[in-house]
């Protein structure tokens, strides 16, 4: 959905910009194919390389998860980064920055890329809000996903708890705090307990995540919380315009 994202990135204003399934491929632009057991789908080879262009007034930073094989329009094989990035406009100071894996570890996949079980990070930037005063720390994730479904797993439990050190762990005392991306989690699960042990609460809840481009019935998969419910102004989840098979989720605080 590249020819619907890329309008919306150049105005929607945001001072971080947090996007999962992110991709970088070296010394290559344009259009890829990505291949696994369940799936086969046009992806952009510098996905990361594209948005840097539209927003030359940000600073991006990119975490890769894990790595594979994606051909090009002539077949020609090419190995892609896929992770999370996290793009912060100039008018913010980055004091601090973190990432860690909260399932698995960076896997470089040979011939095709596995359909379940990949590894996940997580991208903390700490930036200092001139206009407030303030520190605010941006977490965001690409959650683990299962084929079985997004219930809670041993795996999904592991998850909850390295997503929690590594809050701990970017944010100072005092920071505004937000937490979000696509958890591939249902509402009710045990992680938004864990989180809530840091002083997190979510905005989402149960409300519907999902365009019409996701033709499951399930609409649950991303959610945003925040340390301190009174510092938000405005929080939406937009329905239009669509720009991925997930709904954008807006903050100002």
């Amino acid at each position: 959905m590249y020819d619907e994202l890329a309008p919306w990135l150049g105005t929607c204003g945001a001072d971080v910009l947090c996007l999962q399934e992110m991709t970088h491929t070296a010394g290559l632009g344009g259009w890829t194919r990505f291949d696994d057991a369940d799936r086969s789908l046009p992806q952009r080879a510098n996905l990361m390389a594209d948005v840097r262009a539209l927003l030359p007034r940000h600073q991006g930073l990119f975490v890769a998860s894990d790595a594979g094989p994606v051909r090009d329009d002539d077949g020609l094989l090419h190995r892609q980064d896929f992770g999370v990035a996290s793009f912060v406009a100039e008018t913010l100071p980055v004091v601090g920055m973190r990432s860690g894996f909260v399932h698995g570890e960076y896997a470089e996949h040979g011939d095709e890329w596995p359909n379940d079980g990949r590894p996940r990070a997580a991208l903390a930037v700490r930036v200092f809000d001139r206009a407030a005063e303030r520190f605010v720390s941006v977490v965001q994730l690409h959650g683990l996903r299962d084929p079985q479904g997004k219930g809670d797993t041993p795996a999904r439990s592991t998850q909850a708890k390295r997503l929690a050190e590594l809050v701990t762990s970017a944010r100072e005392n005092g920071d505004l705090t937000v937490v979000c991306g696509d958890f591939n989690l249902l509402p009710e699960s045990e992680t938004f307990e864990v989180l809530g042990g840091l002083g997190l609460v979510d905005l989402v809840r149960d409300a519907d995540t999902r365009t019409s481009r996701y033709a499951k019935p399930l609409r649950h998969a991303s959610y945003l919380l925040v340390s301190d419910p009174a510092a938000v102004r405005r929080f939406e989840i937009v329905a239009e315009p669509e720009v991925s098979d997930h709904r954008a989720l807006v903050i100002d605080v």
